[in-house]
């Protein structure tokens, strides 16, 4: 941060202030919120952060597929009711959870470094994809990771899985349990400890990641007096990453529970964003890839042509027939 930026931070967040901070009740919530806590008090030395633990109706609803509860919003939309009612000042989350259209009066400073956007297979059996026995049972809650294993081996059975990282993994584990094994987040294992316990990091030449998989979102009110401590924290790189992989997916219609696939990785000058779109079934596929030069002196403008290479890699995906795999998943 800037010398000058430093100085109005300090004059805009009084060093004496608690700022409450929303976040869901499971394990993983509570690193991510404990995570972004830390880098917070470490940018204004003084300034206290307290979590307040908001129930969402997907952490309530825990027997039903994501999709037949809704899909969009279910692990956000207390949490940011909560900011607009003014019960928390900032809120945290997984970026992949939040909808891709801002909900209104709230926007989103920051995105934090993000951790390691690749699944991973659990398997008490120690399987890995290309080993699980013909009919082997997956389980997964995501129609992504359900039609991308699909792909890969349409002699498996795919079951329905819900319940937070810890419950997942208890079930997976569990010796007389119906799962040979589970797709999760490998970010999510790597944050409470358990990376040890995954039996293959899937690669994203095999398993493209959920757009934003990853990363963190931390989100306020856009009035709010906080923004520049939220912004002093912002890792420019997730930032543009992650803004072309949601606008990809916006571009395609915005559902969370649609099988789309994106990730965007900065380099030398570079984004380059890799974009798929698969039948539910897993019965045809759609891969692309597109790169754009960003300059980060400009960052806004950076931003800006992220977005617009999310959006013209969702076109070249639709002159393919992206929209044609997409009613298929939706009269499913």
């Amino acid at each position: 941060m800037k010398y000058e930026e430093l100085l109005e931070l300090k004059k805009t967040t009084p060093s004496s202030q608690i700022i409450y901070l929303g976040a869901r009740g499971s394990i993983l919530s509570r690193w991510q919120a404990n995570y972004i806590a830390q880098k917070l008090e470490q940018a204004c030395p003084g300034v206290r952060v307290e979590t307040k633990i908001q129930s969402t109706e997907g952490d309530r609803i825990s027997d039903v597929p994501l999709p037949e509860i809704g899909g969009k919003g279910v692990f956000t939309f207390e949490i940011e009711k909560a900011l607009l009612e003014n019960k928390i000042d900032i809120a945290v989350h997984s970026f992949k959870d939040l909808p891709v259209e801002n909900n209104p009066g709230l926007t989103i400073p920051a995105i934090s470094k993000r951790e390691d956007s690749r699944d991973a297979l659990v398997s008490r059996h120690n399987y890995q994809i290309n080993t699980l026995p013909k009919g082997a049972s997956v389980g997964t809650s995501s129609t992504r990771r359900a039609a991308q294993i699909l792909f890969l081996r349409p002699d498996l059975n795919v079951m329905h899985i819900r319940g937070n990282v810890d419950t997942r993994i208890k079930k997976a584990l569990d010796p007389n349990g119906p799962y040979d094994a589970i797709i999760i987040a490998h970010a999510g294992l790597l944050r409470i400890g358990l990376a040890h316990i995954a039996s293959e990091v899937i690669s994203v030449e095999q398993m493209l990641p959920a757009p934003a998989q990853g990363a963190l979102a931390i989100q306020c009110k856009e009035n709010s007096h906080l923004l520049p401590l939220i912004k002093s924290i912002n890792h420019a790189d997730t930032m543009l990453a992650t803004a072309a992989e949601r606008s990809f997916l916006k571009a395609l219609g915005g559902g969370c529970s649609l099988p789309v696939a994106a990730f965007a990785e900065y380099m030398d000058g570079l984004l380059k964003l890799r974009g798929s779109v698969f039948a539910r079934n897993g019965s045809a596929k759609i891969e692309l890839e597109k790169v754009v030069s960003c300059d980060f002196a400009d960052l806004d403008k950076a931003s800006l042509k992220a977005l617009l290479l999310g959006k013209q890699l969702a076109e070249l995906a639709l002159s393919k027939g992206a929209d044609k795999l997409l009613e298929q998943n939706l009269c499913l």
